[in-house]
């Protein structure tokens, strides 16, 4: 037998477990978990030492295009992506212009044609005045989801009310995700706080309240009209404890950050390249997120890559945008818990491949199986390395990992059989296109 790559000697994660496997690969999916020894092929990688992984996926980025590309762009978030050992990313439409309308979201599938490292899907924003045009919206190609901004945001993206978010659900009938900060309790609260306040007040201003109200409210509204919701970055021990009683109706989502950072001390530390919304909380509801991670309660881990400029993010507080650079580190930083012994890397895998494949009704992709997508994330579980600014590929060039240690790296970034990254190097042309989604 021909193909066209094969993986040899890497310990795969299977669904069914890990074992050493040589995969082949012909014309961008996986054909064989069983090649012979005298199979041949235009490409061999030897991946001894290290761990084959579905291609990992970060379900919850903003790449900022279109908009401004001296901030990020899909070519450089992309790149970014996959240097990080990331294989698909889903893109938020917080844009300029918002990806709100059947012309946006086709000219958005031009970019990624000739620009995308690695593949994508596409959320679509509802506004009031396209809601009833979702339920067609949501079936255009490369849709993953509808995104709903009911806290924080601007301009017509914020649908706010229960009458608006109710007329969402009811237009169409896939998942639904939500940014779901209350808007009402945090513009009663802003009054509160005053310029150049520490930074540590944004987790005081936008506290558990602001989250578990918003998440109550939004959850009340999927039973009321049986639509699937899925939270996005899911901060508090209460939301977590409230959610597990209704899952029936409701997906979780829960950032790397918050497993990762703990307040108040982040803020002491990092100031604004500390704040993002949710904002990261204290030790309780960081001992949660682990909790509800463990348990099966969360479906999802992602980034939430948002970057800013330095000069935007050094203003006082609450001037300062709120938002972190991500998709290049989720991946070494899950690697590091799970050397730390916090979750096992089927449960990684679970977390970053399967789960947003289920949640999002992705076709062909989330697992290593004959027949899917030869996305492939190689891992050295045991290499030690430094998160540096240096190293991010995202023109802002910050993270708030900056001098962390981790345990355990990507190493190659395999794309429907093509090799994007190998050993810290970006080694194709763009070869990402919009995946297909269940409709």
């Amino acid at each position: 037998m021909h193909y066209d790559l094969i993986i040899r000697r890497g310990l795969c994660v299977f669904p069914w477990g890990e074992a050493q496997a040589d995969l082949g690969i012909v014309d961008g999916r996986i054909a064989s978990l069983s090649v012979a020894s005298s199979d041949t092929a235009e490409r061999e990688i030897d991946a001894a030492g290290l761990h084959v992984l579905p291609g990992m996926i970060d379900s919850h980025v903003h790449l900022r295009d279109p908009g401004n590309a001296a901030i990020e762009s899909i070519a450089t978030g992309t790149r970014a992506a996959a240097l990080g050992g990331i294989t698909m990313v889903f893109d938020m439409p917080n844009t300029s212009p918002s990806i709100t309308s059947s012309e946006t979201i086709a000219d958005k599938r031009r970019t990624v044609a000739e620009n995308a490292l690695i593949d994508m899907g596409l959320y679509v924003g509802a506004t009031r005045a396209n809601t009833p045009d979702l339920a067609r919206l949501e079936q255009e190609e490369g849709v993953c989801a509808i995104k709903v901004f009911a806290g924080s945001s601007t301009g017509d993206l914020m649908i706010e009310d229960d009458d608006g978010i109710e007329a969402v659900l009811r237009s169409g009938h896939r998942r639904v995700a939500f940014h779901s900060e209350d808007e009402y309790r945090l513009q009663a609260r802003k009054p509160m706080f005053e310029v150049g306040m520490p930074h540590v007040n944004h987790m005081i201003w936008r506290d558990e309240e602001c989250a578990f109200l918003g998440t109550r409210r939004i959850t009340a509204l999927a039973r009321k009209t049986n639509r699937p919701v899925h939270i996005l970055h899911t901060s508090t021990a209460e939301e977590l404890d409230w959610l597990a009683a209704h899952r029936a109706h409701v997906s979780v989502e829960v950032l790397v950050n918050h497993l990762t950072q703990v307040g108040p001390e982040c803020y002491e530390t990092l100031g604004a390249y500390a704040v993002m919304n949710p904002p990261i909380r204290d030790r309780r509801h960081y001992d949660a997120c682990w909790a509800a991670v463990r348990d099966g309660r969360v479906d999802v881990v992602s980034s939430d890559h948002a970057p800013h400029p330095r000069e935007a993010k050094e203003k006082p507080w609450p001037q300062c945008p709120a938002g972190l650079t991500g998709v290049q580190t989720i991946l070494p930083l899950m690697l590091d818990h799970v050397n730390a012994g916090r979750l096992s890397l089927s449960r990684l895998v679970d977390l970053m491949a399967a789960g947003p494949a289920r949640i999002y009704g992705l076709q062909t992709k989330g697992r290593l199986a004959v027949g899917f997508d030869a996305d492939l994330t190689l891992v050295d579980m045991r290499a030690s390395r430094e998160i540096r600014n240096d190293w991010i590929a995202s023109p802002v060039g910050w993270t708030p990992f900056d001098g962390k240690h981790v345990t355990g790296w990507p190493m190659a970034t395999i794309v429907r059989g093509h090799v994007v990254m190998q050993d810290d190097e970006i080694t194709s042309a763009p070869v990402g296109r919009l995946a297909r989604f269940a409709p």
